[in-house]
Order: C-alpha cells, then sequence, then structure tokens
C-alpha cells in the first residue's frame, strides 16, 4: 500500500485533507477512517477523485480506480486527528498536521544547517538590505518550509549500478557510432588532467577517441606534456597536438577538432568529468532515433558540478534542463554541457569562431542548433563541471569579458535567424541575457478583458492599460457577464465616456459562468490583428508591457506570449505553467520574492514553456482563429493551458517574457474549495483536458525534466518517496 498526504487546511470549522492512496492491486480501493486523540472515529465526508500522475506512476496507467481523495471533516481545535489508511490487510497512521510542517527534529535540524551556511547568511543580509525586512521574513518562512533534498544522497538512488554498467559494456546496437572527445588543455593541474582522461577511459561504451590540444606554455607545460605522453603511449586511442602557441580557447579547441576522425564530436573541458554511461547514453539515443526515422544532428545532458570534500568527491548544483528551449537558450547558455554534435555538422559550420572568445561555445551552439534537423535533449546527468577558482563565475572580469562576447554571439544568431537586429541588454541578473525585440510597425492590439462586478479592480486595471501605457494603438472590449451591483453599470458609462477607444459589450448565459465562451464571444467586437487576454484584477508595472509582449508575438514562430505576474507584496503569481504539476497543471515558482534567485535563474528568463496564464496573454489574431479560440467545454479550469496546446500543436512557440510585468490582485488564499460538488466539476475538467491532451501528460512536459518535483512550483528534487518514477537521471 502506498498513500501520501498532499495538504491538510482548515478554514470555518472544516478540515480538509487532499492526498491519494493505492493499494497493491490496481482494483482494490483503499478504504479510509479518521480518528480523534481517544480513537474515536469522526465522521468524514469522502470525494474520490481521478489521479492520472499516481495512477501512471505506480500502476503505469492500468488502475480503473479514482486514487485521489478529498476528506472533509468538522474541525476543533481542541483535538488531533489521525487518519487511518486499511488495504492489504494492514492498517497505517498519519497525523493530520494542518499545512506543510516539518515532521521531526532530524528534519528542522537538516533544514537550519543549510539555512545558515556562510554563503547564505551573506546572500540574505544583500536581500535584506535590498529589499527590506517585510520581504527578508517572507522569503526566510519559505526556506524553512521548503523541501530541501540532499543531492549526494538522492543521486545515489539514480546512478547505475556495477551490474547495470557492466551490461552497457556488453551492449551492441545496431548502429555503433565513434565519439570524438574533444579537449583543449592549458596548464591544466596534474591531478584534474589525470582524472579527465581516466573518465573518458572508463566509459561503459568504448567506441571513441581523445583528441587533446594542448597549448600549455610556462612550468606547467612540461607536467602537462608529460601526463599526455603517459597515457598517449597505452592507449592508441588517445590523439595529442602540442601547439608552438597558445591560440586561445576557439583556437586550440580548433586543433583538437583537426585530429578528430569519428561519427559524432564531444566537448570536453580539461579539468571536467564524465559520467561513466555519458557515451552510452549518446549512443542509446542516436540508435532510438534512428529507430523512428529521425536524425539526432545535436545531443546535449544535464550536469552537475563537482568539488573535493575531506578527499572525498562532492556533487552540487545539478541543471535539470528543459528539451530544446531556444527562448532560454537566447537568455542564457543553459545546452553548455555535455554537448554532442554530428562531426559533418561540425565541419559544415566550421569549428569555433576566435573573435568570440570567451563565449566561443555560445556562440558554437547557436551555429549547431541553427543547422540541425533534430535537437535532443538526454535527461540524465551525464556531465561533471569542476569547480575550481579559474571559473568565470569567481572573476568578474573574465565574467564580463564573457558577457560582452555573449551578447555578440546572440546578436549574430538573431541576424542570420532572421529574427531581426535585436537589442541585447545584461538582465537584471547577471549571468543570463534580455534580448529585446523591436515592433515592426503599428499594429493594432485588442484588449480584452471579462468583468463582473469589481469596479474598483477594473478602474486600476483600465487605468494602466489607457492611461499610463506608452503603446497607444489599442482598443478595449469588457465583456459584461452577470454583474447585479449597480455602481458596475454606471462604471461602466464612465469608462465609455471616457475612452474612445473602449467598449463594452454583454455576454448572457443560461449555463452559468463559462470562462472560455466569454472571450470567444468578445472575438467579432475587436478589429486588432493581436488580441490581449486580460484579467480585470491586474495592473501593468512597467509602461512597455505591450511592446514587450508585441516584440515576441509578431515572430513568426511565436504563437503565444505571456507576462510575469506578482501579487500585491511583490511574491510571485505566475511565471510560466508546467503541465504535469498537481497531476494536471500549474504556475512555476509561486510565492518567491522578485528577488529570489530562482532555479537557474528561469524566472527571471525569456524562454519557452507549454503554456502561460491568460491572466495576461497575447496571441497573434490569425492563430487564435485558425484554432477556435478556447475550448468552451473547460468552462472554468484549464482552458488557457488547453489554448496554449491547440497553439502547440501547430507548431508554434508559447514564450514567457519576464520584462512584460504585471500585479496580478487575485486574493493569494482563496478559501477552501473543496465541497464535493466543486471537487467534482474541477475532476470534470481534469478528466476533460487529460482526453484532450494524452501524451504530454504521459510522457511529461518537454518543457520540465522528470528529475523535478511535481508537488510543488519551485524546481526541487523529485522525491522518490512521493513521486514514484521509473527511471531518472
Amino acid at each position: 500500500m502506498k498513500y501520501y498526504i498532499d495538504n491538510v487546511k482548515v478554514q470555518n470549522n472544516t478540515m480538509a485533507v487532499l492526498g491519494w492512496a493505492a493499494s497493491d492491486s490496481p482494483e482494490v480501493p483503499v478504504q479510509i477512517e479518521v480518528h480523534d486523540q481517544k480513537k474515536k472515529i469522526v465522521k468524514i465526508n469522502r470525494t474520490d477523485v481521478g489521479r492520472y500522475d499516481v495512477n501512471q506512476d505506480v500502476f503505469h496507467g492500468m488502475s480503473k480506480l479514482k486514487l485521489g481523495f478529498c476528506v472533509l471533516i468538522d474541525y476543533s481545535p481542541e483535538n488531533t486527528y489521525y487518519m487511518i489508511f486499511i488495504a492489504d490487510g494492514k492498517k497505517k497512521k498519519e497525523k493530520l498536521i494542518i499545512g506543510d510542517k516539518l515532521k521531526s527534529k532530524k528534519d528542522k535540524i537538516l533544514k537550519f544547517k543549510e539555512i545558515f551556511r556562510a554563503d547564505t547568511i551573506e546572500r540574505g543580509f544583500l536581500f535584506l538590505k535590498k529589499y527590506g525586512l517585510k520581504a527578508f521574513i517572507k522569503k526566510f518562512k519559505r526556506k524553512v518550509k521548503g523541501n530541501k533534498i540532499d543531492y549526494n544522497g538522492w543521486r545515489k538512488q539514480v546512478i547505475c549500478s556495477p551490474e547495470q554498467l557492466e551490461l552497457q559494456r556488453k551492449k551492441k546496437f545496431p548502429v555503433m557510432p565513434k565519439f570524438s572527445i574533444v579537449v583543449p588543455v592549458y596548464r591544466t593541474p596534474e591531478k584534474f588532467l589525470r582524472e579527465m582522461i581516466r573518465s573518458v577511459q572508463a566509459q561503459t561504451y568504448q567506441s571513441w577517441e581523445l583528441c587533446i590540444a594542448d597549448g600549455s606554455h610556462g612550468s606547467i607545460a612540461g607536467e602537462c606534456a608529460k601526463v599526455l605522453s603517459e597515457y598517449q603511449k597505452t592507449d592508441s586511442r588517445i590523439k595529442v597536438t602540442v601547439l608552438p602557441d597558445n591560440m586561445g580557447i576557439a583556437g586550440n579547441t580548433n586543433a583538437a577538432l583537426a585530429l578528430t576522425r569519428g561519427d559524432y564530436v564531444v566537448l570536453l573541458d580539461h579539468d571536467d568529468v564524465l559520467a561513466e554511461d555519458a557515451l552510452y547514453e549518446c549512443a542509446l539515443r542516436i540508435n532510438e532515433e534512428i529507430n523512428k526515422g529521425s536524425c539526432a544532428d545535436v545531443l546535449y545532458s544535464d550536469e552537475d558540478k563537482l568539488t573535493s570534500k575531506n578527499k572525498k568527491d562532492f556533487y552540487l548544483d545539478p541543471h535539470f534542463k528543459p528539451d530544446f528551449n531556444p527562448d532560454l537558450l537566447r537568455s542564457m547558455n543553459y545546452i553548455s554541457h555535455l554537448l554532442v554534435v554530428k562531426k559533418e555538422l561540425v565541419d559544415k559550420i566550421g569549428g569555433f569562431r576566435q573573435e568570440f572568445d570567451g563565449a566561443q561555445d555560445y556562440d558554437f551552439i547557436f551555429r549547431c542548433v541553427e543547422q540541425a534537423k533534430k535537437v535532443c535533449h538526454i535527461s540524465k546527468v551525464l556531465y561533471h563541471w569542476r569547480v575550481n577558482s579559474q571559473s568565470t563565475a569567481e572573476n568578474p572580469e573574465k565574467k564580463m569579458y564573457a558577457f560582452e562576447a555573449g551578447a555578440r554571439a546572440i546578436k549574430a544568431h538573431c541576424k542570420r535567424a532572421g529574427l531581426g537586429d535585436v537589442e541585447v541588454k545584461q538582465n537584471e541578473v547577471l549571468g543570463a541575457y534580455r534580448v529585446v525585440y523591436p515592433v515592426k510597425g503599428n499594429p493594432k492590439v485588442s484588449i480584452v478583458i471579462p468583468n463582473k462586478d469589481h469596479t474598483e479592480d477594473l478602474r486600476v486595471c483600465v487605468k494602466s492599460v489607457l492611461d499610463k501605457a506608452s503603446y497607444k494603438n489599442v482598443e478595449m472590449v469588457i465583456v459584461e457577464n452577470n454583474s447585479t451591483e449597480e455602481k458596475t453599470f454606471a462604471c461602466y458609462k464612465e469608462l465609455e465616456a471616457k475612452y474612445d477607444n473602449l467598449k463594452i459589450v454583454t455576454w448572457k448565459s443560461e449555463k452559468g459562468f463559462n470562462f472560455s465562451s466569454i472571450n470567444n464571444y468578445a472575438l467579432p467586437y475587436t478589429t486588432g490583428d493581436y488580441l490581449l487576454f486580460l484579467n480585470n484584477d491586474t495592473e501593468f508595472i512597467n509602461e512597455d508591457c505591450i511592446e514587450e509582449l508585441l516584440g515576441y508575438c509578431q515572430r513568426e514562430d511565436v504563437g503565444i506570449a505571456g507576462a510575469k505576474l506578482f501579487y500585491d507584496d511583490d511574491t510571485i503569481q505566475h511565471a510560466g505553467v508546467v503541465v504535469g504539476y498537481g497531476g494536471i497543471a500549474g504556475h512555476t515558482f509561486i510565492g518567491f520574492h522578485k528577488g529570489e534567485k530562482t532555479y537557474f535563474l528561469r524566472a527571471f528568463c525569456a524562454q519557452d514553456y507549454s503554456a502561460v496564464t491568460a491572466a495576461c496573454m497575447m496571441t497573434k489574431r490569425s492563430i487564435f482563429e485558425e484554432v477556435g479560440g478556447f475550448y468552451e467545454g473547460l468552462a472554468v479550469a484549464f482552458n488557457d493551458i488547453d489554448y496554449c496546446m491547440k497553439v502547440r500543436k501547430l507548431g508554434k512557440l508559447v514564450v514567457y517574457n519576464p520584462f512584460a510585468q504585471l500585479y496580478h490582485y487575485e486574493s493569494k488564499s482563496r478559501g477552501i474549495e473543496d465541497t464535493p460538488e466543486k471537487v467534482l466539476r474541477f475532476e470534470h475538467e481534469v478528466e476533460t483536458f487529460r482526453q484532450r491532451w494524452p501524451e504530454i501528460l504521459e510522457k511529461g512536459d518537454p518543457y520540465y525534466n522528470p528529475n523535478l518535483t511535481l508537488l510543488n512550483s519551485d524546481f526541487s528534487l523529485r522525491n522518490f518517496e512521493k513521486e514514484p518514477i521509473e527511471q531518472c537521471m
């Protein structure tokens, strides 16, 4: 028997318990009881709900049972409640704890050790100084409540066992590509150089050659040459060229490239190491693509960092990446390592260019993906990037030099890709870029706002758009739906009198509220080539919001552009949508303060997602008409996600732009919406979405990573106890 309590919350003397439970059989349901501290059975109201994610993970989709539950209890603060799970001849008891409290003293000790590390304290003081005490307290509370998993312990659960590695060594693929591993060496410490070479020799897939160009000079040059000569004598697959002069990173790498004779080129830094199964996983993926009639021109994997602690290897900062994400790549070099490129493609683009030294790999990656028929991502850590003081992260001068080279690489790429003469700026956080796409012409934007009462929210929204926003070629259509307050209609008359480009239209239906129908109803009343769907409780923060969205939306490859939304306390309400969160879909980084450094700066970077919220969503009118607008079978939930999925099915991108920023005054404490009636309505829409888009729910969101949790929105590691999965990393 397996079970998990997702959440326990109390409101108006009602306790709601949400979770899932599964017996050992896909056909046998789990019985649930609730007892108080006196072991007296408490009356409950239980509603079963579908949990497609749990069914897939536990029963591989074979169970016909509704594995999720919503249990309502008449709550008394004087009592302590225990949930009893009964199945498989067993009973298991869990204490019901309101919220996400830590379960043990050990958990608390580990959490506080993490929070009070020296580097964490230093960053905390900087955050306090910049954003103030109130924001600092919110961040601190979120950190304390967060679910921190030790990565070194986590990775032991997913790395290959010795038995698995041995099976890999014996594997014969239909196609056995030869990998040419390219390494430019420059004054590498002997220990690191030996570890790099040994990591190549330890590969379970042995069809490789190691091509090294040594550009070392000075006292350490002899040490490097000695080590390289030693290995070259004992392994014929190791090729070394000693350069007369140091030609820079691009020149040295090209010299190593000249030695290659393999089918694929693999880039490896001189002091980093490969996971033992790195080349095996690449060969496996190449064969999988061939079997599908495709071709893997470029492959990349996840990565982490490697350091030494008490003479033992210590791994940190795992970067679990999305599948190919062109807009994220223009924001940062997220592909980085491990990078594998077909040799024919490397020859075609001409290797590395010295004018981009400092960001030569960034420029190289851009030119590779531009020409590639398919870019493949392997969601496993196959590369360990060594932490040392020579990295650009530790040297501000190198960082600025690299940043300028990277900005030039982005501009050159955008010109080649037909994206125009873009402006590339420093992102608001170091380590990332901001690409500004200038608006072409002066197209009209039609802004659609559904409204029912809430006149003060509406006034704020309208004023921020029509008075404060810098883009003026707009029209606004407010869709009245079932308002009951007299002041609402007085407000409408006032707004229509004040703004020539604003109109009120009335939507009526006897079937009740339907967000999709309301927005679709507005279309005939609009005349713009671009539609901006906006909630009535939003407010533009920056005046150029429309330009920011329009710049992306005008691109031929983009169908939708979305914004970054904040609650009124400057914490994130929306920074993109991941399909799979909570079983269906949810917003990323909810509750993070605007200044917090989210997972690999994701909330700060323009990037492609599977979906964005319709609280602020711009789309092309032509595309909206082509896909039939919002699906009216989803009246309340997931209609915006469904629309994004339809647009993606056309082959268009959905872009999240963090530089279009709004406040969204939606209540953060929406109350318990878990009455049996509401749960069943929500369950119906969950099932509708699941039936319409089964593939992404089964395979996972391509813009997320299966090694990351679906239980919350912070991109933390997947907890295998709570989220079982067959294979990760």
